[in-house]
């Protein structure tokens, strides 16, 4: 099945947003416990404490526009409404392994969303491509043609990516993933847990907030406090598919008060 092709004819393509993360440096092997140094060091340096205020403006700056977009209005909230099943099409059983840690820590942790990996591609409404580096371009270009493979090349040199499609009241009908597999296990964790976070719907990259990995000069490895925040607001039910900016920011502040108790609850966060 390639990218973005409707499964039944009522369905129509609304939007293509696409997001990327830029090429990054193996700086750490696998260390005997099984964690990365280079993951590790950032959570002991995470910042944890937040101003309502810093919260909303993230949230605001990567749930609305997006960092390229081939076609649609990008105005308003895009999200799954609905079960997110995954599926990774790859050979590289390690690959899928980490793939699956990677969706169980964001199933633990966005209190209102329900996702999980699928072993068949049929049922899931999130298809992750795992590649080898040099088959990267070929991919792109197979997913979404020639012209707009060169379009995305020239302008995003990505080394990842993530699309959806949208129906007509804003929400993600399907989502595609392309990750490489052999840059090295920090790059693919980074790129797994972003892509796979702006495919929910925080397509958004955004270079004026520091502490989100959706930012092309923040490297994580991991899920964030920050950017559990931002995903906690927007499957929040009460942060509907197709809202306005203006219809979000009447309801942000009693679920913000509720959002900030779960992500507290869940990191064992101190006051």
């Amino acid at each position: 099945m390639t990218a973005f092709v409707p499964s039944s004819p009522a369905l129509r393509i609304t939007l293509l947003a696409l997001a990327v993360l830029t090429c990054l440096p193996d700086t750490a092997a696998m260390a005997a416990a099984g964690e990365l140094p280079a993951v590790s060091s950032r959570q002991r340096a995470e910042k944890k404490s937040f101003t309502d205020g810093e919260i909303i403006e993230g949230f605001l700056k990567t749930a609305f526009g997006a960092e390229y977009h081939l076609a649609g209005r990008v105005d308003r909230i895009r999200k799954f409404d609905g079960p997110v099943r995954v599926f990774a099409e790859s050979d590289r059983a390690d690959r899928k392994t980490q793939l699956a840690k990677v969706v169980a820590d964001i199933g633990r942790r966005v209190r209102h969303l329900d996702i999980a990996m699928i072993d068949t591609n049929e049922a899931a409404n999130v298809r992750v491509k795992l590649v080898r580096d040099r088959d990267l371009y070929r991919t792109i270009t197979s997913f979404y043609g020639a012209e707009k493979a060169r379009e995305i090349r020239t302008s995003l040199d990505p080394q990842c990516l993530s699309g959806f499609r949208k129906n007509d009241d804003f929400e993600i009908e399907h989502s595609d993933v392309i990750l490489t597999v052999d840059n090295g296990d920090f790059v693919f964790l980074d790129c797994a847990y972003e892509e796979l976070l702006q495919s929910l719907g925080p397509i958004n990259d955004t270079a004026s907030v520091p502490w989100t990995m959706f930012n092309d000069n923040v490297s994580m490895g991991y899920f964030d406090v920050y950017d559990q925040y931002i995903l906690n607001l927007l499957y929040d039910p009460r942060i509907k598919a197709g809202m306005t900016v203006a219809e979000v920011k009447a309801v942000l502040p009693d679920v913000l008060k509720d959002v900030r108790a779960w992500v507290k609850r869940v990191n064992d966060l101190k006051e």
